[in-house]
């Protein structure tokens, strides 16, 4: 099946997109102060002999003008070879495939609940536009807002793991448990629910906001004043009719919304020192390891290029309309 025409244009955009990602992806790191040497420490550098610091550059291609390590990364990426990571002694895709199945868990099982949530309680608000029960959501949901992700994740960790030591401090298991099958499965779950609660408090008030907005938008439209006068029931006008209508805005919103959270979701796992993507790119970040933080980087911004096309198609399906646009 061959794509249309918008299908192509919106595909040729997003490719576009990456590959400006890419080239960013590999000159950011290199604008960073110093080397990876200097990473070492200066203890370990006054060690060091000067066959090994020689042996360091080559292996780190430090030796090399910046237009022959740019031919060969580009080089290495086409064959898949995300480089080896010098910090911890391994393939860069083995340390990311590792790292990611935890990451994406968390993204995805807070994204899921900040769309849930917000969009059902962005049509409630919207519909009761005015009452009490929509003030006080709107209130809290602009103050939320306001909030950085990993300050949420810092006053759940005091107040819920800290002071009332109903979860874990940290981690993704508990160590040395040995625990296996719906043990192991409980275990998971109980360190994931801290980080999985402050990232969804994140991103939840943007989803609501932009439902209430759109409800509120439809609420005298002509098909909802025609449904009226046909004598459809409240929550079958309110959810179906209205609901359909105002999901939209959240849809088209989606893609970004998911890179936000995965973004997002890295600096979560900082603060609960989950073992994701996150802990990963703030080691590679410390010693300088430019493979790791590249293929770190190029990783997350496939994956937000792709929840971004994802949206999109989602957003055409739902509403042909879109098309228009391309």
């Amino acid at each position: 099946m061959f794509l249309g025409k918008s299908s192509r244009k919106g595909l040729l955009t997003h490719l576009f997109a990456l590959l400006v990602l890419i080239t960013l992806n590999f000159v950011l790191p290199r604008s960073m102060p110093g080397d990876p040497l200097q990473a070492l420490g200066e203890e370990a550098l006054l060690c060091m002999s000067e066959e090994t610091k020689a042996e360091l550059i080559r292996r780190m291609a430090l030796d090399q003008p910046l237009s022959a390590q740019f031919v060969s990364y580009w080089v290495n990426l086409l064959q898949g070879d995300l480089g080896y990571s010098y910090a911890y002694q391994a393939p860069v895709s083995a340390v990311i495939g590792g790292a990611l199945p935890w990451t994406l868990a968390l993204t995805g099982v807070s994204l899921l609940l900040s769309f849930s949530i917000g969009l059902l309680a962005g049509i409630y608000s919207g519909w009761r536009r005015g009452h009490p029960v929509d003030r006080g959501l709107s209130l809290a949901m602009v103050a939320l807002s306001g909030l950085p992700n990993y300050f949420i994740g810092v006053l759940l960790l005091l107040l819920f793991a800290v002071q009332l030591g109903w979860f874990p401090l940290s981690g993704a298991v508990t160590a040395y448990a040995g625990w296996t099958g719906l043990r192991w499965l409980g275990d998971v779950i109980a360190h994931m629910i801290l980080p999985v609660v402050a990232l969804t408090l994140a991103t939840l008030p943007e989803f609501y906001l932009l439902t209430r907005s759109a409800m509120v938008n439809i609420l005298d439209a002509p098909f909802m004043r025609t449904a009226r006068a046909k004598g459809v029931g409240p929550w079958r006008l309110q959810f179906r009719h209205g609901g359909r209508n105002a999901l939209l805005p959240s849809v088209a919103r989606l893609g970004v919304l998911a890179g936000k959270a995965l973004t997002g979701a890295l600096f979560v796992e900082m603060v609960f020192a989950y073992p994701g993507l996150g802990h990963v790119i703030h080691q590679g970040l410390l010693s300088r390891d430019y493979p790791l933080v590249q293929g770190l980087f190029f990783i997350v911004a496939c994956l937000v290029i792709t929840c971004n096309l994802l949206a999109d198609k989602l957003l055409q399906k739902l509403d042909p309309r879109v098309n228009d646009a391309y």
